[in-house]
C-alpha cells in the first residue's frame, strides 16, 4: 500500500502558509510510510520532539484497481470510496525542510501522521467535485472545506500520479487541506465530517 499526498492544492491555504494566493505549475507530490496510517479510532501521541504539530483535515480517496497512466477522463474508475483524514504536520520542521529545499518526508511522514476514517463507497455520496467537509475539536468547528475549492481535482491528481507511479488496489490519496490548519494538544478530541456524515473520531494523547 502506498499513501501518496498533496500540497499546497487550496488557493486560501497557500497564503496562509506563504502570505501569496498562488497554484503551483503542476501537483505537489509527496508520500507518507505506510507506519504513518492511524485508523480505526486509534489514539494520535503528539511526538514531544518535533515541536508544534498541526492538523490539516482533507478529502481521502481509495485506489480500486490498477493502473499506470491513466487518461483524466478515465480516471473517476480507479476508486471507490472517499473519508476525511487528517495529514498531521510538524510546522516548524516543514517551514525549514522547505527554506532548504529538501524533501517533507520528515515532517509529514512519522508514525501516526496520516489518521484516516472510515470509508464511505463513493456511490452513496453526491459528485465528488462538490463534496463538503470539516473538522471539530472538543464539539468546535475548527476547519471547514469543500472538493470544488481544489486547484487540482482528484481525477487530475490520479492522472498525474500515474504517469509516476503504478496504482495499486487499497493505495491512498489525500488530497490537500484548506485554509484553517492549527495546532493540536493533548486531550484534544478530534471529529471529522464528510458532508453531515462523521466518519473519524479519535483522542490526541
Amino acid at each position: 500500500m502506498k499513501i501518496f499526498a498533496i500540497g499546497m492544492n487550496y488557493i486560501q491555504h497557500n497564503k496562509e502558509l506563504d502570505g501569496a494566493l498562488y497554484k503551483p505549475e503542476r501537483p505537489v507530490i509527496f508520500t507518507k510510510a505506510d507506519s504513518a496510517l492511524l485508523k480505526n479510532r486509534k489514539p494520535f501521541f503528539i511526538p514531544d520532539d518535533m515541536g508544534q504539530i498541526d492538523y490539516e483535515t482533507e478529502l481521502v480517496v481509495r485506489i480500486s484497481r490498477l493502473g499506470k497512466s491513466i487518461p483524466e477522463r478515465f480516471a473517476h474508475r480507479y476508486y471507490d470510496a472517499v473519508t476525511v483524514g487528517i495529514d498531521f504536520t510538524a510546522r516548524q520542521m516543514q517551514r525549514e525542510l522547505r527554506s532548504k529545499g529538501l524533501p517533507w518526508e520528515l515532517c509529514k511522514g512519522f508514525d501516526g501522521a496520516a489518521a484516516i476514517g472510515e470509508w464511505v463507497d463513493k456511490s452513496k455520496l453526491p459528485d465528488i467535485r462538490l463534496l463538503r467537509f470539516h473538522l471539530d475539536i472538543n464539539g468546535q468547528t475548527v476547519q471547514q472545506g469543500c472538493a470544488a475549492d481544489m486547484l487540482f481535482g482528484v481525477d487530475e491528481l490520479i492522472a498525474y500520479i500515474s504517469r509516476y507511479f503504478t496504482l495499486k488496489t487499497g493505495d491512498i490519496l489525500y488530497t490537500g487541506t484548506p485554509a484553517g490548519v492549527g495546532p493540536v494538544h493533548i486531550d484534544d478530541h478530534m471529529e471529522g465530517y464528510l458532508e453531515e456524515r462523521k466518519v473519524l473520531d479519535f483522542n490526541c494523547k
